[in-house]
Parts: structure tokens; C-alpha cells; sequence
């Protein structure tokens, strides 16, 4: 499916700046040039929208290629400069949650796989629809851009992995324009809230959105470890607490699988 011809007037009206355009190799990659070389052109919440992203990316550098016209690939750049540092790594818990109340305003049983997959099931089966990257802009660390994939029309054959769904493939039909105006407005009202009472705040909305806490996990750690134990909470910073035999472990970063 083409982007409509209608444009996208429910996210228009959120976002300042609203760029869509046939394809690109990534929009993230695409956001932070243009917003390096024109700042003022691209004030908060800027948004950048294709339905052809050619090579676009995951977390820990992992490819995202989909078939055209078959997922949407969504950057927004945010000024994060009023958001103190140590609550900093709550933004792609935020987007996360975010996108996850958007996805699950149109379809059942949606959830966040810490620290920021969206997952649309029941239990260890649920399956990823959307995952989200957050970079910071070279040239201003005060300022980041936040991409996400969203899987909309691409059929059950064009899935990438097993782990992986769609809204066509959940047997529904997206409404593209509802779905970024949602995922725009959760995304601006989280960071304001982040940004004037800290992780304390957002702390309740993400954790209620987050499948990870409570669960049996298995967590592949960036050096290659792998921890077993039950997801406790998240820490003052968003860390995932892990507990093992009465120890627990702080997990900044890892790969995480929901066990039972």
C-alpha cells in the first residue's frame, strides 16, 4: 500500500514538522544529517515517514529491512536538553511505551519487551510488531532522534523470523495515520512529564506497559553472558532488575527473552 493521498492529517496536526517521503535508506540516518545542517529547521518533534526504508536499523546495529510498502519506518527528533542526564535512559522506554499504547489502541494484547519491543500476544509466544532506536545527534547531545518500525501490511510469508507479526498478519488493517498521531502525542506528552518530575513520573506508565517485569527471563548481556532469573522492577534509571537466588543484577543493556 502506497502513502495515501491524503497525507497523514491526524500527525500533521501534532508535529511541526512532518516530512514524508517514497524511500530512503534510513530514517534516522536521514533525520540527524538534516538536522545537523539545518537545527533551526527541525525544532522538536520533527518527524520523518517513509514506507521504503532500505537499510534500516536496530538496536546494537542489528539490520531492519522490510519489504516495501510493507512496514512504516518512522524517525522524530526530540530536545532532550531539559530531561537532567540521569533520566536520560528513560527515553527509549518512553518511545517504547508509546508506541505500544498506539499499537494497542487498535489491536489486543500489546505489550513492551524491556527495553522498548513491542510485542502483540499472550505469554512467551507474543511476537515483535515494532522496535524502536534511539541516537543522539553528534554535533548537540541535547538533542536526539528517535526511529521506529512498525509492521503494518507485510503478509505472514514476508515475516522475517518467527518471533515476528504484523497488523495484517493479526488479521487487521492499520489505520496508518491514527497510529502515528497516537504514537506522536504519547511520545511528546512522556518526555514533558520525564523532563518536569523525572523517572519517577514516567516510572508507573512504563512499568504497567512492561511484559519483562514479572517474568521468567534470559538475558544475553553485551559481553556475551547470559543471565537467568526473574525481572524484578526497573531501577530510578530504568534499568531492568534482574533477581537470581536472592542476587540481583542491574541490566543496562541485553537482549531479552521472555521465558514463561
Amino acid at each position: 500500500m502506497p502513502i495515501p493521498n491524503e497525507g497523514y492529517p491526524l500527525a500533521a496536526a501534532v508535529t511541526p514538522r512532518l516530512q514524508v517521503i517514497g524511500s530512503v535508506d534510513s530514517t534516522n540516518a536521514k533525520l540527524l544529517h538534516d538536522a545537523a545542517r539545518d537545527p533551526e529547521g527541525h525544532p522538536h518533534l520533527s518527524t520523518l515517514l517513509t514506507r521504503d526504508q532500505r537499510a534500516g536499523r536496530g538496536r546494537r546495529d542489528r539490520s531492519w529491512v522490510t519489504p516495501p510498502d510493507s512496514a512504516l519506518a518512522v524517525s522524530v527528533l526530540l530536545e532532550v536538553g531539559a530531561v537532567a542526564l540521569e533520566n536520560r535512559g528513560w527515553i527509549p522506554l518512553i518511545a517504547g511505551a508509546a508506541m505500544a499504547d498506539a499499537v494497542g489502541a487498535q489491536l489486543s494484547d500489546v505489550s513492551l519487551k524491556w527495553p522498548n519491543d513491542v510485542l502483540v500476544g499472550v505469554g512467551p509466544q507474543a511476537r515483535k510488531i515494532s522496535g524502536i532506536l534511539v541516537e543522539v545527534l553528534p554535533s548537540d547531545p541535547r538533542t536526539v532522534v528517535v526511529g521506529a518500525g512498525v509492521n503494518t501490511t507485510m503478509e505472514t510469508i514476508d515475516l522475517p523470523v518467527p518471533t515476528a507479526t504484523s497488523f495484517a498478519d493479526q488479521g487487521a488493517v492499520a489505520d496508518e495515520d491514527r497510529l502515528l498521531a497516537d504514537y506522536l502525542t504519547a511520545l511528546r506528552d512522556g518526555i514533558a512529564d520525564l523532563a518536569v518530575g523525572g523517572g519517577a513520573v514516567v516510572a508507573p506508565r512504563v512499568s504497567e506497559r512492561c511484559r519483562t517485569i514479572g517474568s521468567e527471563v534470559e538475558v544475553t548481556l553485551p559481553d556475551g553472558v547470559v543471565l537467568h532469573g526473574r525481572a524484578v522492577r526497573l531501577d530510578d534509571t530504568g534499568r531492568l532488575v534482574v533477581g537470581t537466588n536472592g542476587v540481583e543484577t542491574v541490566v543496562a543493556a541485553g537482549d531479552v527473552v521472555h521465558v514463561r
